[in-house]
């Protein structure tokens, strides 16, 4: 008898104790929003799949738009729709540009930088990049010259296939990072160049490994992961990758100061390396050398991949769809003939910028955006987010949107005309983010995508391999 009572007395307290950790495990503060649980120690992140940007879609159709998410231990918020993201990045914008502290971040950048860094840092960092993009007529050239010169080298190496099959990821990679070299350093470079050869390996490294990016997704999601093999070692080589890209920034950085001149300033390190000789109460000088070369990686990375994958995206989509490269170029012949386009001949071109708004929309390159985190309390939707809560934009939601988008998951270049066939730009389109952290360099990759690929639509056909039956 008395070891029938004992085992009941252990069953008991088991049973008590998993209920009270899936009771725990299941409940919410009264003022958070719904959402689904998943599994206990790991949230959702079995059910994420390849796509989480269409999972949580599909989930924001029952549980709304403003829907909370259970990631590993933690609960996230994920936005699904531009009236909820506009209202938390927007309107209250001072409470949600926070960046997240995940080790995968941190470990490379050290709260420095454009990208990842928040508080005071991130405010001053973003306020001189604003000023100094904007004002990078730098020698006397603007930034737009800057673009139609490395135009011409593009199509020149186009040309050089002599209208044989290529792979144009690295040509197109090679035009852009010269863009961003323009603005950063004062000079482009040859393509051939074993400086300009070293640092485009560096920018594109982990957009060449999908199984790098894949593990970097995977740590954003549980970052505990960051120290699990195979995911460590992905890490180790992505930190190796960083030294590598600072020791070229560095070399190029000490020819800066060799000839610095605070009269003549050139480019962006110039402006920085200016700043930083001002004295600035906020930050010392070795705060402000490490800021300066992971500022530097982050425009490669972000300024270099993003552009370029839009305009494989462009290309893409021309194979599949020849009539709209057709109604495209004889658009830009019937503008241009053969001058080289600038930003001015947008206005005469509304199915130029309608094909390019569709290309946004159609392929959105940072569906989950970049993630944010509040710094206060997020009133939202009738809900209370408290701080320190990551926030998850849902951008590919925006886009592909049922409510706003006939057929979304179609290439339709008509739907931003109206009857009179004149460009409409909508709010739903937002492929660089909204609010205070919205893409930095909005302008610059605006520019390069419409010129560049009005120049290499007007003076090329693009065509799929014969040879290759799989687009």
């Amino acid at each position: 008898m008395e070891v029938l009572i004992g085992l009941n007395v252990s069953t008991l307290a088991t049973f008590l104790v998993v209920f009270y950790a899936v009771y725990y495990w299941y409940k919410r503060p009264g003022s958070y929003p719904p959402g689904p649980r998943g599994y206990p120690l790991v949230g959702v992140l079995p059910r994420l799949g390849k796509y989480p940007e269409r999972v949580m879609r599909k989930w924001s159709r029952k549980y709304g738009p403003v829907m909370s998410v259970r990631m590993g231990r933690n609960d996230w918020v994920s936005l699904n729709d531009y009236s909820s993201i506009k209202e938390a990045l927007v309107k209250q914008g001072n409470v949600t540009s926070a960046r997240p502290d995940f080790p995968a971040h941190q470990e490379v950048a050290h709260y420095h930088g454009i990208l990842f860094s928040s508080g005071d840092l991130w405010q001053n960092q973003r306020r001189f990049g604003i000023t100094t993009l904007r004002e990078c007529g730098f020698g006397k050239r603007s930034l737009e010259e800057r673009i139609v010169e490395e135009v011409s080298y593009l199509n020149d190496a186009i040309r050089a296939t002599m209208g044989k099959p290529f792979e144009i990821m690295a040509k197109l990679g090679n035009a852009i990072s010269n863009n961003i070299c323009s603005v950063a350093m004062g000079r482009r470079y040859d393509y051939d160049n074993k400086r300009f050869k070293d640092l485009v390996a560096k920018v594109s490294w982990r957009f060449n490994h999908p199984r790098a990016a894949r593990y970097f997704s995977l740590t954003l999601f549980e970052p505990l992961l960051i120290k699990v093999p195979p995911i460590s070692t992905y890490n180790k080589m992505q930190i190796s990758n960083r030294d590598d890209m600072f020791s070229l920034f560095r070399e190029i950085i000490d020819e800066h100061r060799a000839t610095f001149d605070k009269e003549n300033i050139r480019d962006f390190i110039d402006a920085f390396l200016e700043r930083m000789a001002g004295n600035d109460p906020h930050f010392t000088v070795t705060i402000y050398e490490f800021q300066l070369l992971v500022f530097l990686r982050d425009l490669f990375i972000a300024g270099t991949e993003t552009t370029t994958s839009t305009l494989r995206w462009a290309l893409l989509v021309l194979l599949h769809n020849p009539g709209v490269q057709d109604k495209l170029r004889n658009e830009i012949h019937k503008v241009l003939g053969f001058v080289t386009a600038i930003m001015a001949h947008r206005e005469s071109m509304p199915y130029t910028r309608a094909f390019i708004e569709e290309i946004y929309r159609y392929r959105t390159l940072t569906p989950l955006d970049l993630f944010h985190e509040t710094s206060g309390e997020l009133n939202i939707s009738g809900y209370k987010i408290p701080k320190n809560t990551v926030i998850i934009p849902n951008l590919w939601a925006v886009h592909n949107d049922p409510d706003v988008w006939d057929e979304p998951s179609k290439f339709k270049p008509e739907r931003h005309l109206d009857e009179k066939g004149n460009f409409v730009q909508s709010k739903h389109v937002i492929p660089f983010s909204v609010g205070p952290r919205h893409c930095l360099g909005e302008q610059l990759a605006r520019m390069e995508i419409f010129i560049f690929l009005v120049s290499m639509v007007q003076k090329f056909e693009f065509l799929p391999d014969p040879n290759e039956p799989n687009l």
